[in-house]
This record gives structure tokens, sequence and C-alpha cells, in this order.
């Protein structure tokens, strides 16, 4: 079964290039567990007026039966950012860290 996926482009224009990597990070966080029902990711760019160039904003929102995960990849200093790309592989490896640490916490409980 898919679970739903929800991609939101903010003051950037759509691309069908990152939605397909997004795509893609997204269903290997459904292999991780079958838990995960739904995945809803934000792109959003600064504004054009922003001092510190194009650094991308990448949210991630993962829901489960009986929990929210939410990953926030702000791009502070990090150059790196200014590639969306690597915001979105940044954001969905942090996801995937958050996503196990939470399951083997479960398992302890």
């Amino acid at each position: 079964m898919q679970m739903p996926l929800d991609i939101d482009f903010q003051n950037l224009e759509p691309s069908d290039f990152v939605a397909s990597r997004i795509r893609e990070r997204a269903a290997k966080l459904k292999h991780l567990s079958d838990r995960v029902t739904s995945c809803r990711v934000v792109v959003q760019a600064p504004h054009r007026h922003h001092q510190k160039g194009n650094a991308y904003h990448v949210r991630i929102l993962l829901r489960l039966p009986s929990d929210e995960i939410v990953v926030s990849r702000d791009p502070g200093d990090h150059r790196a950012h200014d590639d969306v790309y690597v915001a979105i592989r940044d954001a969905f490896d942090a996801a995937e860290r958050q996503l196990k640490t939470h399951f083997e916490r479960q398992r302890t409980a």
C-alpha cells in the first residue's frame, strides 16, 4: 500500500525533478516502517530580498498511527543548502534517524 505523500513548494516553482527525488526518499522511509501512514514535505526558498542567498528550508511531517515525527532542516549558515537536493537529502537523512530512534524507544519501553 502506498502512503499519501503531499509535496508543497513555497516561494519557488514546482519542479518535477525535485518532486521525483522527494518521492524516492519518501518511499525509502515507507520501507523502514509500514506504520508510516502519511508524509508531508514542504520545500521553501527564502524571499528574493533575503540577504544570505538562496538557501532552502525543508520540513517533513511523518504521521504514524499514534504519533507524529517532524523534521525541520533550517539552512542556517550552511552554504550546502544553496542546493535544493542537498537540503532534501539532509532533511530525509534526519527523518530516517528520527524514525529509527522512535521505533527503538518503543521496542525498549
